[in-house]
């Protein structure tokens, strides 16, 4: 089978062509366009993939401390019912856990060192049904929490920070106050530290306690469980199942889905994926209209060999063909290799990046600042395919004025002179 001369000549200028001081200078040139292109698209691949992994790693480490969706009394009170309100909830057939709850805020103190931290009062058995945290720590850490008891579990970060270990008092300094003749006393309990918890989110590990509900409803007064924790099925499908829930239960309760509680943050995570997805594509488009030079510089060179085919009958459009697929084969080795390189590292950037780590003596991500201490990736199908055709689109067009300009020079103005 024969190959199109344009295909030919064109994958030979590709290389440089005959030899000389000039076309090494060229190949160049060229060499360094398609290694541009390559460095952009494997920038591309590799940022995105890093900026999916973090949004992975926070949502999964997230989603195994707080349940999916949360049904809670509008007024904050008790519900009046939480039994019948689980119920009603596990008739959708996406609902597969329930757990009543206690949630609010209060202070920790330990001697003169106080915290503020979000106080969760949970039943042990009903809650390992609706977090993945409280599966894991159901017939160890939580056995230990009885009602009457008022043990405390603490996460392992605000355990640090208080200086407190298994066996030490803390104590709760509940909002508002009991109202007595000397004014407003405010409501205080002392608690045992009976474990501690590492959920590998930060915010949660730094601010997060776990009592028996009965102990938090005691020391809160709500009377009974202010909420309803449930699990689905797929936690991609919580804020449809969300809207059932809430057209069922009518304003009687109020429902919370994971996507809306941390919607800002989530958004904020697309937002900034968005605008490096944009600011990345500018230096493939950069390096991709490098060709435009590398290729001028070809056809002001090659005026002889264009002339030469001209006068043995080929056509502009075969011309321009010769050019278009030098530009194309450097815009494809380019987007190709970079393709490779960018997948090669974030596939394996669970190495490279302790690697580069230990050598600089640096941390990149401080567990205070970026909620989890590793750089996660995750390369996905729907962000590579559409860097591979931007990338070979630019290159494509960026070789569409050199090979317009070689397939208009005129034989006999490019032979006057040879």
């Amino acid at each position: 089978m024969t190959l199109p001369y344009e295909l030919v000549v064109g994958w030979r200028y590709t290389r440089a062509g005959r030899a000389g001081r000039r076309n090494r200078f060229i190949s160049f040139i060229s060499g360094v366009s398609m290694l541009g292109i390559a460095l952009g698209v494997a920038a591309l691949i590799i940022v995105l993939s890093v900026m999916n992994g973090f949004q992975k790693e926070v949502r999964d480490r997230m989603l195994s401390v707080v349940a999916h969706i949360e049904l809670l009394e509008p007024q904050g009170s008790a519900l009046p019912d939480w039994k019948t309100t689980a119920e009603q909830a596990r008739r959708q057939h996406e609902v597969i856990g329930a757990a009543p709850f206690i949630a609010t805020q209060a202070l920790i103190a330990r001697g003169e060192d106080m915290r503020g931290t979000i106080v969760r009062g949970i039943s042990p058995q009903d809650e390992a049904n609706v977090t993945a945290l409280a599966a894991k720590l159901r017939d160890t850490t939580l056995a230990k929490l009885h009602p009457g008891e008022f043990g405390i579990v603490l996460g392992g970060e605000l355990a640090r920070q208080l200086n407190v270990r298994e066996g030490d008092q803390v104590t709760l300094v509940a909002p508002g106050g009991t109202v007595t003749p000397a004014g407003v006393v405010p409501r205080l309990k002392q608690f045992t530290v009976v474990g501690t918890f590492d959920a590998g989110h930060y915010e949660y590990d730094s601010a997060l306690v776990l009592i028996h509900i009965d102990d938090a409803a005691r020391l809160f007064r709500t009377g009974g469980p202010t909420g309803v924790q449930l699990k689905l099925k797929d936690v991609h499908e919580a804020r449809a199942v969300g809207d059932k829930l809430q057209a069922s239960f009518g304003r009687d309760v109020l429902v919370r889905d994971w996507t809306r509680t941390n919607r800002n943050w989530f958004d904020a995570v697309q937002v900034e994926k968005r605008l490096m997805f944009i600011i990345l594509t500018l230096i493939v488009a950069v390096a991709a209209f490098n060709l435009v030079s590398t290729l001028v510089m070809t056809v002001t060179d090659k005026q002889a060999d264009i002339a030469i085919l001209r006068t043995l009958g080929a056509s502009p459009q075969s011309i321009m063909g010769i050019f278009v697929v030098q530009g194309a084969a450097a815009g494809i080795i380019g987007t190709l290799s970079g393709t490779l390189l960018g997948l090669l590292v974030a596939f394996n950037i669970d190495v490279i990046v302790p690697f580069i780590e230990h050598l600089l003596n640096t941390r990149f991500l401080p567990s205070s600042i970026y909620v989890i201490s590793n750089m996660p990736s995750e390369p996905q199908q729907s962000d590579i395919v559409p860097i591979v055709l931007i990338s070979l689109v630019l290159s494509f067009v960026a070789t569409l004025y050199p090979s317009w300009r070689a397939s208009r020079v005129q034989p006999a103005e490019a032979l006057r002179y040879e």
